[in-house]
């Protein structure tokens, strides 16, 4: 009976049989069995120590602990790991430029009188954070933190209430009686607005310059270029207050993103608000001195 079955099953060379479908084999491929269950666990275990090593080791290098592996430190990019922290001279003068454009506003389009008050407030405290922290921008401090945000957010406050009534006025006829100080006041506040913009994107990106010098945070606000292609960029490249003007100001220009992208929602809204508030005064702005010069 035996030897029946296996004739039936093979041919006469003893290989298999292809006319005859053979029966289920004693342990099918798709069916693990109690010895590979407990394989495949002991593969996923192994992954997932091997995953929380790897995680461990990147924490130690961003956080600056290189000496453990120093040679590792040339393949994580500055943007990730501890950094000494930016020079403070960009951003002092940015803001001496933005404190100067101030002056040239006509009385009426300026936020407090006299004139010169408000210009003198926001240097007293950009020249109180500078003394405090002259060189980089690495030191940790609620109350320089409290001053740099208040300095921005007086700046803020002058340059927005000018641009609205700029605005108004353009919309109920009392201004723009003349294109050339029209244009003026229009370039003025245009260009503040770059600044004042440039400045909060560099103060919320990763938490400001000093959560990025310590590398806080691992995750951007932005994506530049040479975070996506780091190969491009030098392995000491990290986002300065340069690289956030220059985001303000294509934003302000292009009405939109261009080579930087913004990944956080606050990121996208404060775009989306320049934007705005820079298609509303060119269009207002320019569309009037035409009128005018016509």
């Amino acid at each position: 009976m035996a030897d029946s079955r296996e004739q039936g099953l093979s041919g006469a060379d003893g290989l298999p049989d292809p006319q005859r479908a053979p029966g289920p084999p004693a342990s099918s491929p798709g069916l693990a069995g109690p010895s590979q269950l407990v394989a495949h666990r002991e593969v996923l275990e192994g992954i997932r120590q091997l995953h929380g090593r790897m995680s461990e080791l990147e924490r130690a290098l961003v956080a600056g602990n290189h000496g453990v592996i120093p040679e590792v430190r040339k393949f994580v990019p500055a943007w990730r790991r501890k950094t000494r922290g930016e020079p403070r001279w960009h951003v002092v003068l940015a803001i001496t430029v933005a404190i100067l454009l101030q002056g040239p506003l006509p009385g009426r389009l300026v936020l407090f009188q006299p004139t010169w008050l408000l210009p003198m407030l926001e240097g007293v405290v950009f020249v109180l954070i500078t003394v405090l922290n002259p060189h980089r921008i690495d030191r940790e401090s609620k109350v320089l933190r409290i001053l740099s945000l208040s300095g921005a957010t007086l700046i803020s406050l002058a340059n927005a209430w000018s641009a609205a009534h700029l605005v108004n006025g353009l919309i109920q006829g009392t201004e723009g009686s003349s294109a050339g100080p029209l244009l003026g006041s229009g370039a003025v506040i245009w260009l503040t607005n770059v600044i004042v913009f440039g400045l909060w994107y560099w103060e919320f990106d990763r938490g400001g310059p000093v959560a990025r010098a310590h590398a806080t945070k691992l995750y951007p606000d932005f994506m530049f270029p040479q975070m996506t292609s780091p190969d491009l960029a030098p392995a000491d490249w990290e986002p300065m207050f340069g690289d956030y003007l220059y985001v303000s100001f294509t934003n302000a220009t292009a009405f939109s993103p261009t080579d930087v992208m913004p990944l956080s929602r606050w990121a996208k809204a404060a775009m989306a608000v320049q934007a705005g508030i820079s298609v509303i005064t060119v269009a207002l702005v320019v569309a009037r001195a035409v009128n005018i010069l016509k």
